[in-house]
């Protein structure tokens, strides 16, 4: 077990985590100044190629983007997200999650679940790859969003998932979009770090797509807080460009060699 990760397993009812999402280097530069684990996540189909949902990302795009992430790391914990139909089976799973690390550098690799891959965690792990879980409404398996936990049925069967993700090897589990009820008793059970997005401050720490936090996105559901709008202020800066280059305003002496 790494240091990194060795850190992670550390803070569990100490300090909460501070998580962010990177698909590039410059972004993840000043997000690895502040954060504990950067995620170069399968949002990126959406963020920044436009697609509708995560499902027919490529393994080899996100290998590309967590490249580039990786070169402004210097702390942080760097997850690598496994996109959908990359861990189909346990030796598919084991493959690509060899791949990803011997191709990114990268500290763990995260599995979304579908209350069956358990399996798959575990061989991975085996194979001394660390995994990150993901619980909760899981994108790559769920096309209808839902808040998941509402009820004793629903929190049951949670906890029931999240107690099997640990057993298999996982050293921290993200609970999206669950209900704060049960993300307190899912936190509370469990040995190893709750990552929360859309689940209430209970978890042991958070996690949000950056683009979303800096007004690029577009998308703000509840669980977003927008800390700046810069889309306005790169609207600003492009505008200003434009009107000197038409005025010949720019570039001056100074901007020429």
């Amino acid at each position: 077990m790494s240091k990194k990760i060795k850190k992670i397993l550390a803070t569990k009812n100490k300090r909460k985590i501070v998580s962010l999402t990177a698909y590039s280097k410059n972004i993840a530069q000043i997000v690895d100044k502040y954060c504990d684990i950067t995620l170069v996540g399968d949002s990126l189909a959406n963020v920044l190629y436009g697609m509708k949902n995560t499902h027919k990302i490529k393994l080899d795009t996100i290998i590309q983007h967590s490249i580039s992430v990786k070169k402004g790391i210097k702390k942080s914990l760097l997850v690598v997200d496994m996109p959908k139909g990359s861990y189909a089976n346990p030796t598919q799973a084991k493959k690509n999650a060899r791949l990803i690390f011997k191709k990114t550098n990268c500290d763990a690799v995260k599995i979304e679940s579908n209350n069956k891959n358990f399996k798959i965690i575990k061989e991975i792990t085996k194979a001394k790859i660390p995994v990150m879980g993901h619980i909760g409404y899981t994108p790559q398996f769920k096309d209808k969003f839902k808040v998941e936990g509402k009820n004793t049925k629903e929190i049951d069967k949670l906890v029931r998932e999240a107690k099997l993700i640990e057993k298999a090897g996982a050293f921290s589990i993200v609970l999206e979009c669950v209900a704060p009820s049960a993300s307190k008793i899912i936190t509370n059970f469990l040995k190893i770090p709750t990552i929360g997005i859309g689940s209430s401050s209970h978890c042991d720490g958070q996690i949000l797509v950056t683009d979303d936090i800096l007004g690029l996105s577009g998308f703000y559901p509840k669980f977003v807080k927008k800390y700046v709008n810069l889309n306005s202020i790169i609207e600003k800066a492009v505008k200003k460009y434009s009107k000197e280059v038409k005025t010949k305003s720019f570039p001056k002496e100074r901007n020429s060699y």
